[in-house]
């Protein structure tokens, strides 16, 4: 997956939103002041953004200098110094907001995945993010995703089917809406979404690749597995946190779906000091 397709225009434009016609704050600093600075991530996580980082300072000015001192996706400690900059003050002062919000929702969502991730038992599930994610940033939290342990679901509406409640009406039947999606593009992969066993039942009989099992209960999860069997793959999705990821009716399940990888995620604090030289 191509994660940083969209880095160039996504910092643009969270550039753009920062800085409007001009920095005026830091315009009070001469425009021949050179500075340094470090970032100290404040609390333990998951290190996540490295690529947006260095791209806000690469379009602010290709004259700042940055020298990382911890990896992507390392563990880090309070207090830990993850990277030191020199270079003009005003790109510095400019660039440190937006810079260090990218640095703190991703290593958020991947500190988050990360603690999902290791609350299951060896050879378990995998787990899977969704479309949940914030507005412009769909393929950054999904590499943040990767990055702390878990997987992706599709990307968007383009590269896999996904057919719910509101397909199979307007399609008439699971059956139909299978079909249908294989006649528009017979490569891509196709799943249903099912709400009890008799729609478990359609989805296997019509040829579903995968077939999700929402909100089911743990009884019907044990008989859905049993019914599909390896005639497809099976997700679950629905009511999941990281007190049941590891019960057992999930046996014979291929991989869990979890909003909470990408929505339930709290931001991680970071601190920019800048010293004029």
């Amino acid at each position: 997956m191509d994660y940083l397709k969209e880095l160039e225009p996504v910092v643009s434009f969270a550039l753009q939103e920062d800085l409007g016609s001009g920095d005026i704050t830091a315009a009070l600093v001469p425009e021949s002041q050179q500075a340094m600075a470090e970032v100290v991530c404040k609390e333990a996580a998951i290190l996540c953004g490295r690529p947006w980082f260095d791209e806000v300072f690469r379009q602010l000015d290709s004259e700042v200098r940055i020298d990382w001192l911890a990896a992507e996706g390392q563990s880090l400690q309070a207090g830990t110094r993850i990277v030191q900059l020199s270079g003009p003050a005003r790109a510095l002062l400019s660039g440190e907001r937006t810079a260090l919000n990218f640095l703190q929702t991703l290593s958020g969502t991947a500190t988050t995945a990360a603690r999902y991730r290791h609350q299951l038992a060896p050879g378990g599930l995998r787990l899977k993010d969704t479309r949940k994610t914030l507005p412009c940033l769909r393929r950054a939290q999904k590499y943040a995703v990767f990055i702390g342990g878990c997987e992706n679901h599709r990307m968007g509406l383009f590269d896999a089917f996904l057919i719910k409640e509101n397909h199979i009406a307007a399609c008439g039947s699971i059956a139909a809406a299978v079909a249908q999606a294989r006649h528009i593009s017979p490569d891509s992969p196709v799943e249903v979404e099912t709400e009890n066993l008799d729609e478990v039942i359609q989805a296997v009989n019509a040829g579903a690749d995968i077939i999700m099992l929402d909100n089911f209960p743990a009884a019907d999860i044990e008989r859905a597995t049993a019914l599909i069997g390896d005639r497809a793959e099976i997700e679950v999705s629905g009511n999941l946190d990281l007190a049941n990821l590891n019960a057992p009716e999930f046996r014979g399940v291929d991989y869990i779906s979890m909003g909470a990888l990408t929505k339930h995620c709290r931001a991680i604090d970071f601190s920019m000091r800048v010293r004029c030289i």
